[in-house]
């Protein structure tokens, strides 16, 4: 009996430790799967990253390709480089010739001109062996040397003055003005004619063509002054516009296109319409067709003819090519 208790007891423990082993691998089976579970999750995890990575991978590619396009490698008009367009390059090769004047070619040079405005005479008044006088001695010989020089540069002012005279009936008669002599005090047509040839042909900024104009003909212009001027010689070219759009408006062909440029150091836009004869430049703060904007800016040249599109040149969007051909009048 005592034997028998003895085995059943390392039974029971035989058991038990079995039960263990049978929980722990139970638990380790549990987390076994859970395990494969979390790898399973962390492989699609994985799968999906890897797809997020491919489309970053190509978003960036095109991004950057976008950022790389300009004019000469995509169909982006020039006008879209602003003013961070390269330098221009020269297409010339080298052709092995020294630089300046080659042998042979005719030269240039700054002529003497047979009649001088001014002819200044440097005579000697010592003989150099005797040191006698020769004011009265015969002139042997001249040598002549021309100096090009502008002359001293200022205002001249000239008053006009208006009489009133009486007649013998009683009646005070007054004279007139001529035209363009308004106020006390004003500037001439020279003075006006050359500001606005240096702010609309030489492209200087008001205050430094203020500037020049106060140095260097001691005329001091105010930037008011100037704005003034350039608005009355904009009213003054209204005839000639007007015949510069008829103009571009009646032609067969005509030729459109824009570009940027800064006003008041904002991006602005030039606008050219253009035939083999004529030109007509507008600046307007939009690129767009919009209404104002754009090519239209340049006149509203259609005049409704209805513009076919020359497929030769690649189109701005819009209804507006680069260039049109209208169809003749009727």
């Amino acid at each position: 009996m005592e034997r028998t208790s003895r085995v059943e007891a390392q039974n029971a423990v035989l058991r038990a430790r079995v039960a263990e082993r049978d929980t722990e691998i139970a638990v380790s089976q549990t987390r076994a799967t859970e395990q494969d579970a979390e790898i399973v999750a962390l492989r699609v995890r994985v799968v999906e990253r890897d797809a997020e990575i491919v489309a970053l991978h190509r978003q960036v590619a095109e991004l950057t390709a976008r950022l790389d396009q300009n004019p000469r490698n995509s169909s982006k008009p020039p006008s879209s480089e602003g003013y961070t367009k390269p330098a221009p390059k020269s297409r010339r090769k080298r052709s092995g010739r020294k630089p300046g004047k080659q042998p042979g070619a005719p030269g240039k040079h700054l002529a003497k001109v047979a009649d001088p405005d001014t002819v200044v005479v440097h005579a000697p008044t010592v003989c150099e062996s005797c040191d006698g006088g020769l004011d009265d001695a015969e002139v042997a010989g001249v040598k002549a040397r021309q100096v090009f020089d502008i002359p001293p540069l200022r205002l001249q002012v000239t008053e006009h003055r208006v009489e009133q005279r009486r007649c013998g009936c009683g009646t005070v008669t007054a004279g007139q003005f001529p035209a363009g002599v308004r106020g006390p005090a004003s500037y001439g047509p020279q003075v006006r004619g050359l500001a606005v040839y240096l702010l609309a042909y030489q492209h200087l900024p008001y205050e430094r063509a203020a500037r020049l104009l106060s140095e260097v003909l001691a005329a001091p212009v105010s930037v008011g002054t100037l704005s003034s001027i350039m608005h009355e010689a904009n009213r003054h070219l209204t005839p000639f516009l007007d015949v510069a759009r008829a103009a571009l408006a009646d032609a067969p062909v005509a030729h459109f296109d824009e570009t940027g440029a800064r006003v008041a150091g904002r991006l602005h836009w030039v606008h050219s319409a253009s035939t083999d004869r004529w030109t007509l430049y507008t600046v307007h703060p939009r690129r767009g067709t919009e209404e104002g904007g754009c090519r239209r800016s340049a006149g509203k040249l259609h005049r409704g003819r209805g513009p076919r599109r020359l497929e030769a040149l690649p189109p701005l969007p819009g209804p507006d090519p680069w260039a049109v051909q209208r169809s003749p009048p009727a």
